[in-house]
Order: C-alpha cells, then structure tokens, then sequence
C-alpha cells in the first residue's frame, strides 16, 4: 500500500514545509517591524504577511483532509495527486490578492468532489457489489 500513497505523504511532507516557511516569515517580519507577541497589528507589511500565515494555517487541515481522502478513495491505482497551490505570503502582497484566493477555494473544492467521488465508488463497490469504473470502461 506505501506504493500507492507516497504521493500523498511528499505533498504532505511539501505543506508542513510551507506551513513552517510562513511562520519563520512572520518571526522575521516580528523582528523586522518590532512587533512583539501577542500583539497582531502593526504596519500594513506586517499585518498583510500575518495574515496570509493565519489563512494558510485556517486552510491546512481542510486542505490535508480532502487530499488524503482524495488520494485514497479516488487515486484507484493512478500515479499520484497533485494538488496546486494555496495562499502564500507572496501572493498577499501583490496587487491582485484575491486570483490566489480563488484559485485556492477552487481546489478545495476540486478535491471535495474527488473526495465524494471516491468514497461513493467505495461505498458502492464495498457494499452494493456495483463497480462503477468497469461500467464506465466496458
């Protein structure tokens, strides 16, 4: 089974990696402006990379949960997943802040509807007998 999930964990391993790159961003940017915790407010620069750390960190779970059940339950044998991005500390200060946002929000729900997909196809193959993937093949 590690075969078919490897994918899985390297992406996973890939987000805590990120998750990590935007906390020592607001530990640098803390030093940078002077800002000691548990203050959250300060000048825009400050303020705009501590919150793409926050709704980076509001996303990760929703974002691992739908992404492992999406490699599990709708991976089928395929060569892997790979999921795009989420909000980074550099999209936030661009001009054009909501594009990463949106892109962001379209991947969940991509993987939503893998998600479902997946475990439907599960579901009525586990319980029903119903192989929904030969049916579509044959």
């Amino acid at each position: 089974m590690l075969d078919q999930i490897h994918w899985l964990a390297a992406v996973t391993i890939l987000g805590v990696l990120e998750q990590a790159y935007f906390f020592l961003q607001v530990i640098y940017a803390r030093r940078l402006f002077g800002i000691s915790p548990p203050k959250i407010s300060g000048p825009p620069e400050f303020e705009r990379i501590f919150r793409a750390q926050v709704n980076s960190s509001e996303y990760f779970p929703i974002f691992l949960a739908l992404l492992w059940q999406a490699g599990l339950f709708f991976h089928q044998g395929r060569k892997g997943l790979f999921p795009g991005g989420k909000l980074g500390v550099s999209s936030c200060l661009s001009p054009t802040r909501l594009t990463p946002i949106y892109f962001s929000a379209g991947v969940l729900w991509i993987l939503i509807a893998v998600s479902a997909l997946g475990i439907l196809h599960f579901f009525l193959s586990y319980y029903v007998g119903l192989n929904v993937l030969q049916l579509l093949t044959a």
